[in-house]
């Protein structure tokens, strides 16, 4: 008899089919969610690692972080925002150099923190996907075994046409679960690796921002207001 999946999947009971359109449900979003992360990450660590060496290579604090008010989309903006917002507050307040530098610190902290989260945000689809599909596949597996054992009381039979239906459909629910797992699984591990190759970036990049800070104040130069990267 031929194998068609189709068939037994029409064929099978409704708990059976909902539990499949589940992990199909689960295993779309997971996929658009790694397309998306795959894209976007990359995307991120680029423009940090290009955003980092512009601002390097500036000469001032000024022109570095000019320098990143060119792209806004890069993950170092914000950072750089959240720094240039503090360091004109501190200076218009009269603070002196240690306070500067210490408000300066704490505000680059929360900014990483806050960029941090954001790129993260919706991997945790992906860590739920990973965790639950293969209960849920286990689910749909003991739901086609107590089929079949129904079948066998209804038909008082034992044969291989009567549990042949429930066993089907409980293979099939362990397999996509596992196919939905599986590569939910990697994806995350994936994404995980990249965002610390990122949180890496922004935090040396916080760090980079704070010794220019530092120099500037410890040579006593006329502080001037630079504008924000916006």
């Amino acid at each position: 008899m031929e194998f068609d999946i189709v068939s037994i999947v029409l064929h099978s009971s409704l708990m059976a089919q909902l539990v499949l359109a589940l992990l199909v449900l689960m295993s779309v979003m997971s996929w658009a969610m790694m397309i998306q992360k795959w894209f976007l990450l990359g995307a991120a660590l680029t423009k940090a690692e290009q955003g980092l060496t512009r601002f390097e290579q500036a000469r001032d604090l000024r022109e570095a972080v000019q320098t990143l008010g060119t792209d806004p989309s890069s993950p170092l903006y914000y950072v750089a925002h959240q720094g240039v917002l503090e360091f004109n507050r501190s200076k218009d307040a009269g603070n002196d150099a240690d306070i500067v530098v210490d408000n300066v610190r704490r505000s680059l902290r929360q900014g990483v923190g806050t960029e941090t989260s954001r790129l993260q945000s919706s991997l945790s689809i992906l860590a739920t996907t990973a965790n639950t599909a293969p209960f849920i596949g286990l689910f749909g597996t003991v739901w086609g075994i107590l089929t079949s054992f129904h079948s066998i009381g209804l038909m008082k039979s034992a044969s291989i046409a009567t549990v042949a239906p429930g066993i089907s459909e409980a293979l099939i629910a362990t397999a996509l679960g596992l196919a939905v797992a599986i590569p939910a699984t990697v994806g995350y591990n994936i994404f995980l690796a990249k965002m610390g190759d990122v949180d890496t970036k922004l935090v040396n990049f916080a760090g980079a921002f704070l010794n220019r800070v530092q120099r500037e104040l410890n040579a006593q130069r006329p502080v001037k207001r630079f504008g924000a990267t916006e």
